[in-house]
């Protein structure tokens, strides 16, 4: 079992900056360590993910603004996030992936004004 804790979400103005924290804890093995978010009406969607190895992956509406990174000896993934727009208003999902299942966060709110 894995527990998520996650943090660094709040109110910002566009233009301005985050950083999530999402701490795993538990006696296993974390390959994929990623950011998902969802908007008011809409799907959960990917923002960025990244491996053991720290090969990453980002949605093009991210790239050039968000970087994704982990810290493997505290099971630690932070999502720097720059230039925020109002568009990426939405609720942030950690999702942590072992060789037997995969858990989420409870999420946290990031809200961008205009």
């Amino acid at each position: 079992q894995v527990q998520l804790v996650e943090s660094g979400g709040g109110l910002v103005q566009a233009g301005g900056s985050l950083r999530l924290s999402c701490a795993a804890s538990g006696r296993t093995v974390i390959t994929v360590m990623g950011w998902y978010r969802q908007a008011p009406g809409k799907q959960r969607e990917l923002v960025a993910t990244i491996t053991s190895g720290s090969s990453t992956n980002y949605a093009d509406s991210v790239k050039g603004r968000f970087t994704i990174s982990r810290d493997n000896a505290r099971n630690t993934v932070y999502l720097q996030m720059n230039s925020l727009k109002v568009d990426d208003t939405a609720v942030y999902y950690c999702n942590v992936q072992t060789r037997a299942s995969y858990y989420w966060g409870q999420g946290t709110q990031v809200t961008v004004s205009s």
